[in-house]
């Protein structure tokens, strides 16, 4: 098969790969329909994630149909149509069975495309099957469904759920990425009084204002937003989704005293916390890996179209284009990139262009 295999920091490639094979009876392969590219692997490709070794697959998102399983596995068969979930759980260890599948120390957690070969390849092996995949109706199209892989779950988990966004809230959520727009859309479930995004893209603004966003804001204009919308209290809740030094910082300082902070970005490096004055603020500051504990509740959303998924698509390629994709992602702020879908052509709900 072809695959994206990374070669260590700053080097991967469209290269042939091993087939994969069930290893485990509760084993699943399935042939990827639809694939997508995430913050994270750019973080890998730099180096900021030093455990996944070279030679790994990329990619930990997909939409596929089955076409082995092993003989554990109850939930699906061949032919099912599924959402591969970017987190596997064993369903037996302490963790799992407190729903914190992403902590799993039965050898599951986020392993895909991290300490396993992933999803950016024709076919991949998902391993605890019935704990992985979510049966997908055919009539969700694939560049929608991929979404609820990773991006959703962990907008909604970890910035949304842990932030405690609640009716009335001030909400700011600073990085207007996909992970922050994901944010953005799962806050508005909760009914908060308004919702500033922050990022230096003008085009993400003005993605997230699309998104419902009452405010924007660039970074160097954020302070003082939040200060005048609150009466110099600062808000509620802050969503960190860029994981940067200077982003989390800044989240530290806009937040109010009693307020929460939940850290969602992937920070590559250290971050300061500066205790010394928010020490006596009260404040709560949450981070976390996404469980994907919500993957069926927000895609029965997606089934009753309630989730504004596609908005976030702006780029489509065939899965050959690989290389290409990753160039348009990279470069986000030249190219208005949010998420890129990666799908085979003959899937009539994959539009498949590529950028200019």
């Amino acid at each position: 098969m072809k695959a994206l295999v990374f070669n260590g920091p700053g080097r991967s490639s469209w290269q042939d790969a091993r087939d994969p094979a069930v290893q485990d009876p509760a084993d699943a392969i399935v042939r990827v329909e639809a694939t997508t590219i995430c913050g994270t692997d750019l973080h890998i490709l730099a180096g900021d994630v030093p455990d996944v070794p070279p030679g790994t697959v990329l990619g930990h998102e997909a939409v596929g149909r089955v076409v082995e399983t092993g003989s554990a596995v109850r939930a699906v068969r061949p032919g099912d149509r599924v959402l591969v979930s970017c987190i596997s759980g064993c369903g037996r260890c302490r963790f799992c069975r407190e729903a914190a599948y992403g902590q799993c120390t039965e050898g599951g957690g986020w392993i895909l495309g991290h300490r396993i070969d992933g999803t950016q390849a024709e076919f991949v092996r998902v391993p605890f099957a019935d704990m992985s995949l979510y049966s997908l109706p055919e009539s969700v199209p694939a560049r929608d469904a991929v979404l609820l892989s990773d991006i959703f779950p962990t907008a909604y988990e970890v910035g949304v759920l842990k932030g405690r966004v609640r009716p009335g809230d001030t909400v700011v959520v600073v990085g207007a990425g996909p992970i922050g727009l994901a944010a953005i859309a799962g806050a508005q479930l909760f009914s908060p009084s308004r919702i500033v995004a922050v990022d230096p893209a003008a085009i993400r603004l003005e993605a997230a204002k699309a998104l419902g966003a009452d405010a924007i804001a660039t970074p160097a204009e954020a302070e003082p937003l939040v200060a005048d919308l609150t009466g110099g209290l600062g808000a509620d809740v802050v969503i960190e989704a860029v994981g940067l030094p200077e982003s989390f910082e800044q989240c530290t300082r806009m937040v109010r005293p009693g307020g929460r902070l939940a850290n969602v970005g992937v920070h590559g490096g250290p971050a300061t916390l500066h205790l010394e004055d928010a020490w006596f603020r009260n404040l709560t500051i949450t981070t976390g890996l996404v469980d994907a504990s919500s993957t069926a509740t927000l895609l029965q959303m997606l089934t009753d179209r309630r989730l504004p998924v596609a908005a976030l698509v702006t780029h489509t390629f065939e899965l050959g284009q690989m290389e290409e994709a990753y160039d348009i992602f990279a470069r986000a702020a030249d190219t208005g990139a949010l998420k890129v879908i990666l799908g085979e052509p003959q899937h009539d709900e994959l539009t498949l262009r590529t950028a200019a």
